[in-house]
């Protein structure tokens, strides 16, 4: 039964820029939400770009004190910069898949109404993933933060030689490392630039962070899952134009002596996925797990 003008509630959605052909299943979320008794709003940035007479845009603040879920029809990377966002308001997501990989978008274009229904419908899945947050701190005042969903990622400048970290967990001394850079990755981002650099893919309900050197000079320096409670310390020892970036987004130049200071994030980030959504058919479908020489020799 459509909800009264009392009890109407108020579904954002969040459509990534330039995506050829996006506007007609636009519309169509639009009239299903509108049709299911949902008051329907854009955020600004996608109303801008849209285009879409009727529909009210608010901010991604007003959107997390009023919204009662977000529909974010992109890829991994829109519902990266949305999550971030997000995160202090604790709405839950819903990710559609117009992108390429959809880890986090990860319901299929071709279902979107059907899926949307079920979950609006309450046969849904609830699953909570864990962010990190950092401050780079230069002489004792810190100088920059940021939060992550995926990664926190010190690097070394392009050009230049390899970088030497010291890394300290909980105040205990770990390593000195020489190599092209370190990623501290939380379980979500362990399918990302971890999994490239050698990383172990962790689910996304365990309490752990990942350390994962980029290149390391000695191959004794290995991937190492620390508790997610962790105080993690990564300062520069040494590097040239050496970085730190915060999902690939925020990013703040370091000096000789900075110290970045990494721990899990007091907020995280709710998905919602339909009754019977696994994360190792997940895991199966992006990463081509479900592919297998046949006795050709070729993939099925």
């Amino acid at each position: 039964m459509p909800a009264t003008p009392q009890t109407q509630k108020t579904i954002a959605l969040v459509v990534r820029h330039n995506t050829a052909g996006i506007d007609e299943p636009v519309r169509r979320v639009v009239e299903f939400l509108r049709g299911a008794g949902y008051s329907v709003v854009l955020e600004a940035e996608t109303a801008a770009h849209l285009g879409m007479p009727g529909l009210a845009a608010m901010t991604v603040p007003e959107i997390g004190t009023s919204a009662s879920a977000v529909v974010v029809m992109g890829g991994d990377g829109t519902m990266l910069g949305l999550a971030r966002q997000l995160a202090p308001y604790d709405v839950p997501l819903i990710g559609i898949n117009q992108g390429r990989l959809g880890f986090m978008t990860d319901i299929p274009s071709e279902r979107m109404i059907p899926v949307l229904g079920e979950i609006l419908s309450g046969k849904t899945r609830a699953e909570k993933r864990t962010l990190l947050e950092g401050r780079v701190r230069r002489d004792g005042q810190v100088i920059a933060s940021g939060l992550a969903v995926n990664d926190v990622v010190v690097a070394r400048g392009a050009g230049a030689g390899m970088a030497e970290l010291k890394v300290t967990v909980d105040g205990n001394f770990m390593y000195n490392q020489r190599s092209d850079g370190l990623i501290i990755s939380t379980p979500t981002g362990s399918t990302a630039y971890a999994l490239s650099a050698g990383g172990p893919l962790l689910h996304p309900s365990l309490g752990g962070i990942a350390l994962v050197p980029i290149a390391p000079h000695a191959l004794s320096n290995r991937p190492i899952v620390v508790p997610d409670s962790s105080e993690i310390v990564v300062e520069i020892v040494s590097a040239r134009d050496a970085s730190v970036n915060f999902d690939m987004q925020t990013f703040a130049s370091l000096a000789h002596g900075d110290q970045i200071v990494i721990s899990r994030s007091p907020n995280h980030i709710t998905f919602l996925h339909p009754e019977g959504w696994s994360y190792y058919d997940t895991l199966r479908e992006k990463l081509h797990w479900n592919e297998y020489p046949s006795a050709q020799g070729k993939l099925r």
